[in-house]
């Protein structure tokens, strides 16, 4: 986290707001170390584009919107993606919103500044082929397979994302009712169903197989030392069956979430409920699968119309 110097405090008047607020990150918002560590990192550069703005004869002052503007032009001829630009304007935002709270400034100036405009990256999607491949090829004879064929199916049964997986523990499932409870980002909880298929799994796998990794914690998924998995793991565990399916492209677990939200969306799912299961804050996330559904069509159409393949 970034720990400026005396003379450093001394020549940004912002400083002190910095520590206050990257602690309320964590305390308040209930933001991930990982996350707040990039959020500092973020007013770091800032603050060294206002050093060099005030050895250049600029203000030291509290920034105004042209400022916001110009830190963003240093940004981009520094060859600065889009779509980095616009993560660390959100910092701004929320930063000096909080710096306005605190009366260290009389207003947010990046506030009311429009995003740069980003490509739109629709995301990676299994087909139903696929998926239904990838799910059959772990072997289901030992333990291994059997919870890997578990978390394949979590994956596409709940969407969750590979933290969240990483995560479970036993008394995170309530079998009566087909849940699985979620702590998603900021330690938001949520509950997402289980289909039957995957209650039949899991009641196998907690019953025949999960006892013989001869469990030290209580996380659902075990590795063979009977501790809890890393995403790593997950991440290469994807990639192992992916390509005996057939599956040469790039994929990783979330994946199957896109996967999960796209064919609930094919199926006729409200877009509300999507939002809920994927534990979206905002629905503009979740809007960028009606996009994929979008294209899939389009893909279709332009394949199978007489006058398309014209």
């Amino acid at each position: 986290m970034f720990a400026p110097s005396k003379s450093a405090t001394d020549a940004e008047p912002l400083l002190p707001c910095l520590a206050p607020w990257l602690d309320s990150l964590l305390a308040e918002r209930g933001l991930s170390p990982h996350t707040v560590d990039a959020y500092s990192r973020d007013m770091e550069n800032f603050f060294l584009f206002r050093s060099q703005l005030a050895e250049k004869g600029g203000t030291a002052g509290p920034p105004g919107e042209d400022q916001i503007l110009l830190y963003l032009s240093w940004m981009r001829a520094r060859g600065n993606s889009g779509q980095t630009l616009a993560r660390h304007l959100s910092t701004l935002r929320v930063f000096f919103a909080f710096a306005f709270e605190e009366g260290a400034v009389t207003a947010n100036p990046a506030a009311l500044l429009d995003n740069p405009k980003l490509p739109l990256h629709l995301p990676e999607v299994f087909s139903r082929e696929e998926m239904e491949t990838l799910l059959n090829m772990p072997d289901m004879a030992d333990k291994c397979g059997q919870r890997d064929r578990c978390i394949l199916e979590m994956l596409y049964a709940s969407g969750l994302r590979v933290s969240e997986l990483c995560a479970l523990t036993v008394t995170d499932l309530d079998q009566q009712r087909g849940l699985v409870r979620v702590f998603g980002k900021g330690a938001k909880e949520r509950l997402c169903p289980l289909h039957d298929h995957m209650q039949k799994l899991l009641s196998a796998y907690l019953r025949d197989w999960r006892p013989k990794f001869r469990p030290k914690t209580g996380h659902l998924f075990l590795n063979r030392s009977g501790a809890g998995l890393t995403r790593q793991y997950i991440w290469k565990m994807v990639k192992k069956y992916a390509l005996p399916a057939g599956i040469s492209r790039p994929v990783s677990p979330h994946t199957f979430r896109h996967s999960f939200a796209t064919h609930l969306l094919e199926g006729g799912a409200d877009l509300r409920a999507v939002q809920m299961l994927l534990g979206h804050e905002d629905i503009s996330a979740t809007e960028i699968y009606t996009h994929v559904q979008s294209d899939r069509l389009l893909g279709i159409h332009r394949r199978f119309h007489p006058r398309s393949r014209q």
